[in-house]
């Protein structure tokens, strides 16, 4: 753990923000429909990408993020959550973190681009 940057915590905080809407039907009592379901692949997903971009990091699973992050903020009105505010809010708030994120990741790596040289 010496080489920890600010991709690699927004990379953990992904992760557990993927932890979080996975259980968050559990936690908060999604009713069994589009809202769980969705909770469950997006949470899934996110964890996935954010534990791949941990081990090693490529500009696409950003990107990959940046997409699920902006489609679990969508999610709510696209797959109809009305019923379900609780949901609604937990997805719309864990989708914009998780694109903030993926986004401030890209840009950091804009401006750093990384080495691609052997460490002698």
């Amino acid at each position: 753990m010496e080489n920890w940057t600010n991709a690699k915590l927004c990379d953990v905080a992904n992760l557990v923000l993927g932890a979080f809407l996975f259980f968050s039907p559990w936690m908060f009592g999604f009713d069994a429909g589009a809202a769980s379901q969705n909770a469950y692949i997006a949470g899934i997903v996110i964890a996935i990408l954010a534990i791949a971009a941990l081990a090693a990091f490529a500009v696409w699973e950003e990107w990959l993020n940046l997409i699920v992050g902006l489609w679990t903020l969508i999610a709510p009105w696209v797959l109809g959550f009305q019923g379900a505010k609780t949901a609604m809010t937990i997805h719309v708030v864990v989708g914009i973190a998780v694109a903030a994120l993926a986004a401030i990741e890209l840009w950091l790596m804009s401006q750093n681009p990384p080495r691609l040289t052997t460490g002698r």
